[in-house]
Parts: C-alpha cells; sequence; structure tokens
C-alpha cells in the first residue's frame, strides 16, 4: 500500500496509516511514517494494539530519529483463514511511544477490511447402508468460513428409482456452527430374489453466501469441498440360504411321502395284524400244550399225532408236570379264579390259603397282589410245596404276575399267602390302617383230574 503524506506537529511525531484490505489465509500490508519534530534525538517504540494485534506486525518495531527526520516501518496484516476472523472492518492502532517524552504517546488508527470466504466441512453417515426398501443417512455439515450462511442439500442420482427427503431440508449456520440433517433414501420396487442391488449417488451442499457472492461477482460459484458419495445397498427379500432351505425341507418331504410313509405305515399295519391275531388259551390243550405233545407218566407213554387225540399206552397221556401218581388232567377245563384275604396286626405274621379241590388240578397263570393300603412288611407266595416269591410290601401297591405255561397245583394242594406285619399303612381315607390287609387274587384253568 502507498503510504499516505506524513503529517507534522510542534514537538510530536508526524503519523499517518493507510487502510487495507486482506483475505483470511493471505497477507497484506500497509505502513507508517514517523517523523520526528523536535529539537532532541528521540527513540520510539512501536506496537500494535487493538483487534488486530493477534495476526499484524511491524518492522522495525523501534526506531530513533534525529530532530527533523523521519522514517517509514511496515505493518504486516497476516490474518488466519478461521471461522473467528469475521468478514468486514476491523480497527488497526499502533501505539507510537517516545523514549524521552513518554508522555507525548499517541495511537495512530485506521481501518482493516477482512475479506469475506466461504469453506464448508461436510460428512455423511454412514457411507454404506443396507436395506430392503429404504434406508437412513446422517449429514453433519459446519460453517468453516468467516461469515454467515445458509446450507442447502441437492441429490444427485444416475437414475431415478431413488428417492430423496432431507429433514430439515434446509439451514442457517454462523461461521464456526455446526448442524446435523437426516436423510432418508427410497427405492419403490423390491428385490425378491437373487443378488444385492447397489445404488450409488451423491449429495452436493450448497452454500446460499457463496452464491449469492459468485451472482454478485458475475463468477461461478466454487464448492470447497467435493460432492459427498454414498451408496445404498437393497438386499433381497428372499436370501439365497432361504432358497436352498426351502428346496431341503421340499425334497424331505418328497422323500418321506414316497419312502418314509409308506414303510412306517407297513410296518404299523404289521404290528397291528400280530396283537389282533387269536392266541391259544391255556385251557386249549393239555395243560396248556398242544395236543399230541405230552408224555404221559402213569401206565403208558402216548405221542400225540397232531390231531389233538393221544396215541400208544393203555391209558391217556397227561402233559408235563401232571397229577402224581400217574394221573393227569381230562381234556377241557374251565377258567376259574380264587381271592386269598390276609389281614394281620403290626408285629404279626398270617396265613391264607385257597385249596384245590378233590379230583381237581389247577393251572394257575396269573396272580395279582393288591397292597391298597400302603403297609409295610413281607409277603410269601406258595404253590403247594413250592415257594413262588417273596416280595417286601412297601415296594408296590398292585402287581401283578403271568406265566404262558400254566402252573399245575394238584387237588387238595393248597395255594397260601403268608403276610407277616411290619407297619399298617394309610388307605385314600387318611388315617393309618389298624393292621395290615392284601388281597391276593389267583386265576387259571381248574380241570377234572383222570386216572
Amino acid at each position: 500500500m502507498t503510504p499516505s503524506a506524513a503529517s507534522s506537529g510542534p514537538g510530536a511525531p508526524g503519523l499517518d496509516i493507510p487502510g487495507a484490505s486482506v483475505t483470511p489465509g493471505g497477507t497484506a500490508t500497509t505502513s507508517l511514517t514517523v517523523r520526528n519534530d523536535s529539537d532532541i534525538v528521540e527513540a520510539y517504540t512501536l506496537e500494535v494494539v487493538g483487534d488486530c494485534a493477534p495476526w499484524a506486525t511491524v518492522e522495525p518495531a523501534r526506531i530513533s530519529l534525529y530532530p527533523g527526520t523521519s522514517e517509514t516501518v511496515t505493518i504486516t496484516l497476516a490474518p488466519p483463514r478461521s471461522p473467528e476472523v469475521r468478514a468486514g472492518d476491523v480497527p488497526l492502532g499502533v501505539r507510537v511511544l517516545p523514549a524521552e517524552h513518554p508522555e507525548s504517546v499517541t495511537v495512530p488508527e485506521t481501518t482493516v477490511h477482512i475479506e469475506e470466504f466461504h469453506e464448508l466441512r461436510t460428512e455423511i453417515l454412514p457411507r454404506r447402508r443396507r436395506g430392503w426398501l429404504r434406508g437412513r443417512y446422517r449429514l453433519a455439515v459446519r460453517n468453516e468460513g468467516n461469515t454467515p450462511t445458509r446450507i442447502s442439500f441437492r441429490p444427485e442420482q444416475a437414475g431415478e428409482e431413488l428417492r430423496f427427503g432431507f429433514v430439515p431440508a434446509d439451514f442457517a449456520l454462523e461461521p464456526g456452527e455446526s448442524a446435523e440433517t437426516r436423510l432418508r433414501v427410497r427405492i419403490g420396487k423390491p428385490v425378491w430374489f437373487g443378488k444385492p442391488a447397489v445404488w450409488p449417488f451423491t449429495v452436493h451442499t450448497a452454500d446460499g453466501a457463496a452464491e449469492a457472492q459468485a451472482e454478485a461477482s458475475a463468477r461461478p460459484a466454487t464448492y470447497v469441498r467435493p460432492p459427498l458419495e454414498a451408496e445404498f445397498v437393497q438386499i433381497p427379500i428372499f436370501p439365497k440360504w432361504l432358497l436352498a432351505l426351502l428346496a431341503a425341507i421340499l425334497a424331505l418331504l418328497l422323500a418321506w411321502f414316497a419312502l418314509v410313509r409308506p414303510a412306517v405305515r407297513s410296518a404299523a399295519r404289521q404290528a397291528a395284524d400280530e396283537v389282533v391275531q387269536p392266541r391259544p388259551t391255556p385251557g386249549g390243550g393239555k395243560n396248556g400244550q398242544s395236543p399230541g405233545t405230552g408224555n404221559g407218566t402213569g401206565t403208558g407213554t402216548g405221542t400225540g399225532d397232531g390231531t389233538g387225540k393221544e396215541q400208544g399206552g393203555s391209558g391217556p397221556g397227561v402233559p408235563a408236570g401232571g397229577g402224581p401218581g400217574g394221573t393227569g388232567t381230562s381234556g377241557g377245563g374251565e377258567q376259574s379264579s380264587a381271592t386269598i384275604d390276609v389281614q394281620t396286626s403290626g408285629g404279626q405274621a398270617k396265613t391264607g390259603s385257597y385249596t384245590v379241590p378233590q379230583g381237581k388240578v389247577f393251572g394257575v397263570t396269573d396272580i395279582v397282589v393288591a397292597n391298597f393300603q400302603g403297609d409295610e412288611g413281607v409277603m410269601t407266595i406258595s404253590f403247594g410245596d413250592r415257594k413262588i416269591t417273596t416280595i417286601a410290601l412297601e415296594t408296590f401297591r398292585n402287581q401283578d404276575y403271568h406265566w404262558v405255561t400254566p402252573i399245575e397245583i394238584p387237588a387238595n394242594a393248597t395255594v397260601t399267602a403268608n403276610v407277616t406285619c411290619a407297619k399298617p399303612g394309610t388307605p385314600a381315607t387318611g388315617r393309618q390302617a389298624q393292621q395290615c390287609h392284601e388281597v391276593l387274587n389267583v386265576s387259571g384253568v381248574l380241570a377234572n383230574v383222570t386216572q
């Protein structure tokens, strides 16, 4: 800058500072002419004061002048490119302090014009969003310029598949201020199957103050930062793994109906047929055995011919386990059962019995033991001189035994149930019984004895 002519005054330095204009981030200079109008040699200290002091310097900062001489110093202005340095006029002062006459200190002033600059810091998060039909993004904007501005957004996509919505669509920002807006991206048609579709797009951030300045100066507006780039990845409604799973399920269903289900039905039908087949009754043959298979132990020995009649020997054969003395059962017989009821006090033993009638033989096939009170003790069951079982009463409430081949009990022999009562139980009434009470039911075929 070219300084203006120095002013003069008696006994004081001549001072003058031309105005200046500077753009933040750049530099500019102005000057100050100091003249010594006194009659002595004087030294002057120069210091920048005011709002420009943080980024302004004067050189040289100290000068010495003979009477009637002057010197011009340079003031360098270097404001930083920061929102803190606002655009507009800023006062600039230089304090000139004489060493010999400090009372004559003076502060010449001028005005520095700070030019406007526009700069935005923008960011979009996330850069990549996945979804079926829509995706949401967040745009952050900071005004790094030194003048207020109004921000708006302009989306751009190669096709017309995407629809964009900004909330809010525009807003004002002071220098150094930040704000956020939400962007919603939506597509009209879903992707049912196949690979994900990738839709790239860009977002331009418009600086209202910069555009207005460009229109006023007839220059195109420039963007400090490039457009924001992002992607919306549209995922299919039905992914590949789901299709593979459905195919596997369909294959399993086909295999079930074609292979497994017929086999299961066949096995179930076979099992049902086996259940409903008639079984021979214990009295259908002789002592539960097929006709013609018994060997007599009496006066003769016979073998069956498979027709149900006994052959050989002088007398008919009897099945194994026939009565003593060569006696046997006659053909036929009828189902019969007997019940033995035993009641005994605690700490005592008692025996109940059933005696096979004279001229009969009892082929036992089933017994049922009832301990309905839950008594504690021991029960021993015997068929004649054969002990069948000994069981602890506290281990059961109802117990049953079955034989395919009947156990024969000859005439006048007994079925006995010996009960030793340790502790009477508690029946359904809820009151402990006074004595143990057990019931034994014996069933089978009662047939006549033949000699």
